[in-house]
């Protein structure tokens, strides 16, 4: 049989090709892998990390180590519970982006275990679904929008004129002028000023010579809530039968809690009685107890919202205020920049701007511009962006797609499947950050020549003068989330943080414990020092 005669290469080019003005069709994605494809150490050796070399409290350094070894994406066994890690900042956005309306934080968590066996309610951390978008849309009403946060600048900025009054009584006690425990001392700040803004209650936490009956019911709130985060990932991670055979960390966990929710249950009630017998507040008489009161909502909503507040509330803002303060004793020129910036707004004409007052906190009036004077620090800002992005108080967050499969990177995560989202990773990162182990504020200006080095530390070629300030990716820091499920006192906490640094570097050259070593962070649950930073407060 003769051979068949080939076909004319044109008459093969033209099947292959697409016709004239017709787009060639692009190829199909490649089919994404299952879970079972995807890295990650055993169960076993995780379980060691964790519980026997104190993996618990390095979780943030086991991001980057797990990074390292396994790449953007990887699979761990966290006691029960099998979670996604994602440590690639495109990879976030993708996650984000395909959370919903409704995103869920975990399906449980001891948080929620202890809110089920005590019968008491949620708040928005623990709260999901209608309820959750029931408090959610409140609280945003009166902390997120635009200028919420500063009707509460008046009773913030008389909290750190007393936390500076402070500082000075401790320093005077000290030959050299040192405080040797600075996060003790922010800690009763943070429970002060919440506690002032959730529900118009003065502690004293910043006396010297208050109450001793009061002093020590502050004192066990703070020792509380230290409780509460340090055992949250103890018995998360322990498996069940092991918590019935070990009860002592379960049984501490509840009695934290049980003493938060009666501590916030007293002085809610005791707000509530005192506006029912006075009538209407006054302008700028008001507080989170009023805003919810005023929304009609159940009482114990109410108090499952502020008792989560509340401890959100004090180590969030106590940690950034210390390490912000430790980086910059460490780093005298920035210092020396930043409060060059805070005396050339204080030295405005009279005032009448705010930003002297609001900057100094010398007035309720002034306070309330806190807002239009800080706006004009750029420095103080890229402080605190820049201190969040090495110490973040949240080292990762957690996400719960309940209700369908998503598609992370080369993968197919099926619904309801636990995914870590490890900022401490990716605010770390060298391809976003140059010298990403570096204090660096001036990676946040938006106008920067060679001067905005400070003379700290010696200059980054990868770094130039005049780049785009920030990160190299929107989603490479995220110290408070993005979303529906971002924290919703964001503008509060930063409000603090400005006014508390702005007034003590006004009023102190900080430089460090004269022979104090490095310190590092560990995670309990927030990011915390690893010791406790001691520094010298040298009046100006």
């Amino acid at each position: 049989m003769p051979p068949t005669p080939r076909p004319p290469l044109r008459a093969v080019l033209s099947h292959s090709l697409p016709e004239p003005g017709v787009p060639r069709r692009p190829p199909a994605p490649p089919r994404p892998r299952g879970l079972a494809e995807m890295p990650g150490p055993s169960s076993s050796s995780f379980i060691f990390e964790l519980l026997c070399r104190g993996g618990v409290r390095r979780l943030h350094e086991m991001q980057v180590h797990g990074r390292a070894r396994f790449g953007p994406l990887w699979k761990a066994r966290f006691g029960p519970v099998l979670t996604v890690h994602v440590a690639e900042p495109a990879l976030v956005a993708q996650v984000l982006r395909q959370e919903g309306p409704d995103p869920a934080r975990a399906l449980r968590c001891p948080w929620k275990d202890h809110r089920a066996l005590r019968g008491v309610p949620g708040g928005l951390l623990t709260l999901e679904g209608e309820a959750w978008w029931g408090s959610r849309r409140v609280l945003a009403r009166g902390l997120l929008l635009p200028g919420a946060a500063e009707a509460f600048a008046g009773p913030v900025a008389a909290a750190v004129a007393e936390l500076v009054t402070r500082l000075r009584r401790l320093r005077r006690r000290h030959p050299g002028g040192v405080v040797s425990d600075i996060g003790t001392e922010f800690n009763r700040f943070g429970l002060e000023a919440i506690s002032w803004v959730l529900f118009s209650s003065r502690l004293g936490c910043l006396e010297d010579n208050g109450d001793p009956e009061a002093t020590e019911a502050t004192e066990g709130v703070i020792r509380c809530v230290g409780a509460v985060l340090a055992l949250t990932l103890v018995t998360m991670a322990l498996p069940r039968p092991l918590l019935r055979l070990v009860p002592a960390p379960w049984d501490a966990f509840c009695r934290a809690w049980d003493q938060l929710f009666a501590f916030t249950k007293a002085h809610v009630d005791r707000r509530v009685a005192a506006v029912a017998a006075r009538g209407p507040l006054a302008p700028g008489d008001t507080c989170v107890t009023d805003l919810l009161a005023r929304e009609r909502l159940p009482m114990s909503s109410i108090y499952g919202n502020v008792t989560e507040l509340l401890l959100a509330g004090v180590d969030t803002v106590a940690s950034t205020l210390a390490w912000s303060l430790y980086e910059l004793a460490r780093h005298p020129g920035a210092q020396a920049a930043l409060h060059r910036e805070l005396v050339a707004a204080t030295a405005t004409d009279g005032g009448t701007d705010g930003v002297t007052n609001a900057v100094t906190g010398s007035d309720g009036a002034g306070a309330g511009a806190t807002a239009a004077a800080l706006r004009r620090l750029p420095l103080l800002r890229a402080v605190v962006k820049e201190t969040l992005r090495l110490y973040p108080v949240i080292p990762a967050n957690a996400r719960v797609v309940p209700d369908r499969d998503i598609r992370v990177g080369e993968y197919l995560v099926p619904r309801q499947t636990l995914i870590t989202l490890c900022h401490y990773a990716t605010s770390r990162d060298s391809r976003f950050f140059p010298a990403p182990d570096t204090f660096r504020p001036e990676r946040w200006l938006r106008h920067r020549d060679p001067g905005d080095g400070f003379g700290d530390t010696p200059g980054d070629p990868s770094d130039t003068p005049g780049a785009a300030p920030g990160p190299g990716h929107p989603f490479a820091s995220l110290p408070f989330g993005l979303g529906p499920r971002s924290c919703v006192g964001r503008r509060l906490a930063e409000l603090q943080l400005h006014m508390a640094l702005a007034q003590i570097l006004l009023q102190f050259e900080v430089r460090p414990e004269p022979g104090g070593g490095r310190v590092t962070p560990m995670t309990r649950t927030l990011l915390a020092p690893g010791t406790p930073i001691g520094l010298r407060f040298l009046e100006r």
